[in-house]
């Protein structure tokens, strides 16, 4: 592969080197510094000109400095003479603010999809938006995938007679479905009401878990408030065997504490969208690594192959 240069950014840069690894090239290099008055600075320290540039950056706490990276980032990519920039953004967390649901408020991911493309991005990559809509907000192409395959192969080696697939909320349920078929089992999903941030409550669980082993399946977990709201419905059910799966694990405030205080979760999968530092590692913690279909992506994007076969297809 020629033509190419791949940068990352200060968010997660283990991801990125992975990323080049599966696609068996060098991560290009960059530097990040601060002037005295605190502003960033941002150096792509090879050569941009005529060339295809990816710029993977998670938008991961803290979320507004490692946006401020990518917007530069870009904005020095097209200073540079790239040919196509494409911001690879395997975790967008403005994805949460997709709508006006209370009175004179921004719809922080319009906002944001509009200033990536002004800061010179041609394409977008991305994972599992937490509102599907917001696909919608960019005013330059996506291509918006999905870890469902990953999460399944985790699971594909078990026996799934008597396993259900839940979703914490019905907005979730399209792709709580689409991993329930492809393992083979039934789904079904809570109904839920947000109270706040880190407050939810679930009145009920339409679908029939009584006595079947659990895969919760969500997009993210953040605070994990849904997810023990969730945990106390299915306990009231008699189920058996609870796992927890989600593309983001983000485990933000005290969800790693809460969730390890519970025993009847068997294990939580995530995948490595978002770097977990050591004092997030639980013992039943499994990360998969998205590093394969972000390359695979990468590479069909780079080469004008289809990407779309990549939405359902794990690599």
């Amino acid at each position: 592969m020629r033509d190419i240069a791949i940068f990352s950014g200060g968010a997660h840069q283990l991801l990125a080197e992975e990323i080049c690894a599966s696609l068996a090239l060098p991560l290009s290099d960059a530097a990040i510094s601060r002037f005295s008055n605190d502003c960033v600075q941002v150096q792509l320290r090879a050569n941009c000109r005529e060339r295809d540039v990816f710029i993977i950056q998670p938008l991961v706490p803290p979320v507004q400095e490692h946006l401020v990276e990518l917007l530069l980032m870009l904005d020095a990519a097209r200073g540079a003479s790239a040919a196509r920039i494409t911001a690879v953004i395997p975790h967008y967390a403005y994805a949460r603010s997709d709508k006006k649901d209370t009175p004179r408020i921004s719809i922080g991911g319009r906002l944001v999809a509009d200033l990536i493309a002004t800061a010179g991005a041609n394409r977008v990559l991305t994972l599992a938006l937490h509102a599907p809509q917001v696909h919608g907000f960019f005013s330059v192409p996506v291509d918006h995938l999905n870890a469902i395959q990953v999460l399944a192969q985790h699971f594909r080696d078990r026996d799934l007679a008597n396993t259900i697939v839940v979703s914490p909320d019905l907005g979730n349920a399209k792709p709580a479905t689409q991993f329930a078929r492809v393992l083979g089992v039934p789904v079904a999903a809570g109904s839920k009401r947000r109270l706040a941030d880190d407050r939810v409550v679930i009145d009920a669980i339409v679908g029939d878990v009584a006595g079947k082993d659990v895969i919760v399946l969500d997009d993210e977990i953040a605070t994990g408030g849904s997810i023990l709201e969730l945990l106390d419905r299915l306990g009231e059910q008699g189920v058996g065997q609870i796992s927890i799966a989600c593309t983001h694990g983000l485990f933000t405030g005290k969800a790693i504490e809460r969730l390890g205080s519970r025993p009847e979760i068997a294990e939580i999968v995530t995948t490595n969208t978002v770097p977990l530092p050591p004092e997030k590692q639980l013992p039943n913690l499994h990360v998969l690594s998205i590093a394969p279909l972000m390359g695979e992506a990468i590479r069909r994007i780079h080469e004008g192959e289809s990407v779309s076969s990549l939405f359902m297809k794990g690599v």
